[in-house]
């Protein structure tokens, strides 16, 4: 069984950063990428950012570019998400997952990711 633990979620205002952390458990996998997704109440899950490992690709979301980086470590499945200039619309449970296979085609896409984590809640004040 795999797990995924998100971890450093909290309570900022505007203007502040927050740096999420997804470790990896259980049994072992090889993934071809991660990301990270967020689900404000009423709302689908949305795609924030991935990256993937090989030639360490990422990708964002238009409306955190510029204010978030990803980062991770495919050696051991593990995902940052470095949050800058936060905005109460950020605010957010952050989902990260894990993706297995070639990772041929895009990583926005939350159906084509195997592994998630149970979030963690990221509350930004105005």
């Amino acid at each position: 069984q795999v797990q995924l633990v998100e971890s450093g979620g909290g309570l900022v205002q505007a203007g502040d950063s927050l740096r999420l952390s997804c470790a990896a458990s259980g049994r072992a996998f090889s993934s071809c990428a991660m990301g990270w997704f967020r689900q404000a109440p009423g709302q689908e899950r949305e795609f924030v950012a991935a990256i993937k490992w090989t030639g360490a690709t990422r990708a964002y979301a238009d409306s955190v570019k510029g204010r978030f980086t990803i980062s991770g470590d495919n050696a051991d499945n593990t995902v940052y998400l470095q949050m800058n200039s936060l905005k109460p619309e950020d605010t957010a449970v952050y989902y990260c997952a894990a993706r297995l296979g070639a990772c041929s085609g895009s990583t926005y896409y939350r159906s084509t990711y195997n592994y998630w984590g149970q979030g963690t809640q990221v509350t930004v004040s105005s």
